[in-house]
């Protein structure tokens, strides 16, 4: 007996001395420790539409180490149905580590007669012990449909045959969904139509929900135009909504004038020193009246040009008149060819101006004193020679 009893104190000095015998696999701690775990996404409370499924794209953060971490939800209202998703596939974890973010997809269905209030869900990544949640909010509401308007402070504009015509006009989406937005023009074919966003000449822009858009609108007439009211049709369309702005170009008239001669030489003649009347046509080949044209000349120093009338005070369109413009060169003109410009100013309407090529004779007096000298000099040297010729 007493042997026993030493044997059992020396089988239990040795059991407490013996080393502890390694943990099992399932104690045993994991190999690479982690640290930071962190999940997120960047829009966590967004407003979605009745019946709509949202995709929520979600971040796997680590700050040190590399593990795989575990997906779940903790909180999904009732009748919800949510799944990760990645590479095209449902997930329940994915791999991270320190200095890259693990990325994937959380899915979120409502149920087919969802009601239109807030709510709320809760996902969790966990791995190694470590836990992180992520807390989310849908606000659902009838989302308002797509709708696009148009606004412009002057429809109407007026100018001439030459003006382009701008409208400032203001383009607005409406509804709460972003469109892609095509813009069409419809106009007589001589006007060219142009729609610019901030400078650019533009066919399509985007425009997001509840958001403006600043148009330019240029109808630039293609020639000489007549006078008239012209209609311009601005179209815009993007999804299921269109709209349209009726626009209007005036075109009023405009005189255009044109000097030339009733025989349609521009050329004439004029002695120095005397006053010679130059017949000259007044022509309006504009769509509106002239009035009061003022005439005016310029040419060589010291010439004198004066017009009978100086003063057209109306001339009708597609109509002409006859003016008198009575040049005086110089007293001291050589002979030969001078150029004279002659101006047309209406009121109203650009000018006009026309050069007229004036050759300057002599006066014929000069020439027959000059034959009568020469005659007087020749009847002395032959009376010389006659009565010298004799002695």
């Amino acid at each position: 007996m007493r042997k026993f009893f030493i044997a059992l104190t020396v089988l239990l000095v040795l059991l407490v001395a013996m080393p502890a015998l390694p943990a099992s696999a399932e104690d045993t701690p994991p190999v690479g420790s982690v640290s930071g775990l962190t999940v997120f996404t960047t829009y966590p409370d967004q407003v979605i539409g009745l019946g709509e499924t949202v995709n929520i794209p979600l971040k796997v953060r680590l700050e040190s180490g590399a593990a795989t971490v575990k997906l779940e939800m903790k909180q999904l209202p009732e009748g919800w149905d949510a799944s990760f998703k990645g590479a095209g596939r449902i997930v329940q974890s994915v791999y991270a580590e320190a200095g890259t973010d693990a990325s994937v997809d959380l899915r979120l269905e409502p149920p087919t007669q969802v009601a239109a209030e807030t709510y709320r869900f809760v996902v969790v990544a966990s791995s190694n012990g470590i836990t992180a949640e992520l807390p989310i909010t849908l606000t659902v509401k009838a989302k308002t449909p797509p709708r696009l308007t148009f606004d412009t402070e002057l429809p109407v504009l007026k100018g001439t045959p030459t003006t382009t015509f701008r409208y400032d006009v203001t383009l607005k989406n409406e509804g709460d969904e972003d469109l892609s937005v095509n813009i069409l023009a419809e106009a007589p074919n001589f006007f060219l139509i142009k729609v610019k966003l901030s400078g650019q000449e533009i066919t399509n822009l985007p425009v997001n929900a509840n958001e403006s858009k600043r148009l330019s609108i240029e109808a630039q007439p293609l020639g000489d135009i007549p006078a008239g009211t012209y209609p311009i049709k601005i179209n815009a369309q993007g999804g299921s909504a269109d709209a349209s702005l009726d626009l209007t170009a005036e075109v009023t008239g405009q005189p255009q004038l044109s000097i030339t001669a009733p025989d349609g030489r521009l050329s004439g003649q004029a002695y120095a020193g005397r006053e010679t009347p130059l017949k000259i046509l007044l022509v309006n080949k504009g769509t509106a009246t002239a009035r009061a044209i003022q005439l005016s000349a310029s040419g060589t120093t010291g010439w004198n040009i004066e017009f009978e009338p100086k003063t057209v005070e109306e001339l009708p369109a597609n109509q002409q008149i006859e003016v008198t413009a009575k040049v005086r060169p110089s007293d001291k003109a050589v002979a030969g060819d001078y150029m004279l410009t002659l101006r047309a100013q209406p009121a109203e309407g650009p000018s006009q101006s026309t050069d007229f090529r004036i050759t300057v004779l002599t006066s014929t007096l000069w020439g027959v004193v000059g034959i009568v000298l020469i005659a007087i000099a020749v009847g002395v040297v032959a009376l010389a020679v006659f009565r010298f010729g004799r002695r």
